[in-house]
């Protein structure tokens, strides 16, 4: 079933007096929150539970809404970085018996990240996550490598740069120079400590591999915590 929110957005707009040609942060939230408004009251209506749609990724870089698709009542992809979510999904897509349904997947697969806020620009999508806050396939390194082994900011770029010296093909993973590397890790440890008010009060989820970053589990942070320490860090780094 297919609901449109946009009589009950722009509604929500006019209540609070909000623009609708202002394309700022409250009229993406905004759709994000109703969204998540709609499903709760449809999970009470049929006695059901709204599934997370948010991965182990997003929740590192508090890439999601607070309150939107942040939150829900089981968070079953809490555990899994997305680098692995696009493997197991072009796994399936290519051994299942369904073709129409491996066309869809691997369509899913060939689309951009986005969380499709934003209205498209000539019929594409206008807002893709990977341009804004990075490649997931760095980020996911990043993440492993600081939560997994506690390694300095310094050793993890060490690391990052030697991984992503050369494309894999074997894993489909791209090139990187230094530059780009040091840019996208100052993104992630900003957007990690400043984003743990979000994993604070995380929905009940599984956890599938070595990381996590559930409050109940493996990560004990405070919400006011700042990255000032590991950013002069990478500061230093002479490329």
């Amino acid at each position: 079933k297919e609901i449109s929110i946009v009589d009950g957005v722009k509604q929500h707009f006019k209540d609070i007096n909000h623009d609708l040609d202002n394309h700022d942060v409250t009229y993406e939230n905004g759709q994000a929150r109703y969204r998540t408004l709609l499903l709760m009251d449809l999970a009470n209506k049929y006695n059901g539970l709204v599934i997370g749609t948010g991965d182990l990724s997003e929740l590192a870089l508090g890439w999601a809404t607070y309150n939107g698709d942040h939150m829900s009542m089981y968070g079953v992809n809490g555990g899994i970085p997305k680098t692995l979510i696009r493997h197991l999904v072009r796994f399936y897509a290519d051994t299942c018996d369904d073709k129409g349904l491996s066309d869809v997947l691997k369509d899913v697969l060939d689309t951009p990240v986005s969380p499709e806020l934003l209205p498209p620009e000539d019929g594409k999508i206008s807002q893709k996550t990977e341009d804004l806050v990075g490649p997931y396939e760095l980020h996911d390194f990043f993440l492993y490598y600081a939560l997994r082994f506690g390694f300095s900011p310094e050793k993890v770029y060490f690391l990052a740069c030697h991984a992503f010296a050369k494309p894999n093909e074997v894993k489909g993973s791209e090139a990187y120079d230094k530059e780009v590397i040091l840019k996208w890790l100052k993104v992630f440890y900003r957007r990690f400590f400043a984003q743990q008010f979000k994993r604070s009060c995380l929905p009940d989820g599984p956890k599938v591999g070595s990381v996590a970053v559930s409050p109940r589990g493996d990560l004990r942070m405070p919400s006011d915590a700042v990255a000032k320490e590991w950013l002069d860090r990478l500061e230093k780094i002479d490329i």
